[in-house]
This record gives C-alpha cells, structure tokens and sequence, in this order.
C-alpha cells in the first residue's frame, strides 16, 4: 500500500513488475490490456498503441475520463457489458476482442480482468515471438512456491482446466514471478520458434 501511495499513477502491479516494464516497454509496442485502471494511462504513455477492454461500466466511465483529460490518442479503449448467461467466457465479446488481432502482431498482453483463463488461453496466439504474457493475480490461478495468501500450491495444480492448457503450453517460456507479499505479478516471454 505504501508503494501505491507513493506511486499512485503506476499499474496496480507489483513494485518489481512495473519496474520491469518501465524497462522493457518501448514507443513502438502494441498492448493489449485485459482489465482498465491505471495501468491504461500509464501503458499510454510508454507504448505506441494500447487497446484495453474494460466489462465494469462505471470503471469504464471513469477511466474514460482518466484518459480524456491526458489527452491520449493512442487508445482502443472498449467497454464490453458481460450479459448474465455470459459466464462460460470463452465464447464472450470481452474475450472475442482478442480475435481483432492477427496472430504475433502484440508485443504485450496484461491479463488482469474478466475471464482471466481465457483471455491467457486466447492472448498466446497473437503474442509475437519475444513479446510479454502478464497475468496480475498469477497466483490465484497456477501453481507456484509464492508465500502470498491464497497461493495455489503444486499440489493443487492449476486453477481449472484452461489455466491447465495455459500452463502446459507456457511451461517452457522463460518467466519471471514477483510477489509483494499481497499479490503477484508474472512475466511469461513467448520463444522464438
């Protein structure tokens, strides 16, 4: 919380994460973002291109706003209302903005909304080859030694059968994990074929 205060224009991503985009981030990236907040304004500012997707209409409103009075002109910015039968996520808009992508055109995906398991699933396609898979909250969802509170352990396994295909199919991506001991960041960099 004290890095938050501190940094309250930074992603709400670990210390750690947002030093390594700040790091690796260039003016000509293309992101793509799962889940509005910050990070939308912040991202604005160090690539060349962002497309967020938001499902929450009244943070939709806000981080509109946000981004309206920055001036930015290099946001795709979508809010996609979730209908309430739309709880199988594969087949829904918000993950289906995915497919407005040609396959290896991003150079990094944040997964840190709705559906995150398919969005992760989905986003690997059109992650081009040396480009970043970031999921925030990574360790609610596959398994790993994190001390953070509500870890998934080995034991466990994945949360569910896609983030079982996701990490079957990220497994021999070289990776980098940050905690700050509340969440966690992970950092997942698609090979070269």
């Amino acid at each position: 919380m004290v890095y938050q205060r501190s940094y309250p224009d930074h992603p709400w991503l670990t210390r750690q994460a947002n030093e390594i985009l700040a790091g690796y981030l260039r003016q000509s990236d293309v992101c793509l973002e799962f889940g509005s907040g910050r990070s939308t304004l912040w991202f604005a500012k160090h690539v060349g291109h962002i497309t967020s997707v938001e499902n929450n209409a009244l943070w939709y409103k806000k981080v509109s706003t946000m981004l309206n009075n920055a001036g930015q002109q290099n946001v795709s910015y979508f809010h996609v209302q979730m209908d309430k039968e739309d709880r199988e996520g594969g087949d829904s808009a918000y993950v289906k903005t995915i497919d407005k992508f040609a396959t290896d055109s991003v150079d990094f995906v944040l997964v840190d909304g709705a559906y995150r398991d398919y969005c992760a699933q989905k986003a690997i396609r059109v992650i081009r080859p040396g480009g970043l898979l970031v999921i925030d909250n990574v360790n609610w969802y596959l398994p790993s030694d994190s001390g953070t509170p509500s870890s998934r352990t080995y034991e466990q396994g994945p949360n569910g059968t896609i983030w079982a295909d996701v990490s079957k199919t990220i497994a021999g991506w070289r990776s980098i994990w940050t905690s700050s001991g509340v969440s966690d960041t992970a950092f997942y960099i698609k090979p070269y074929m």
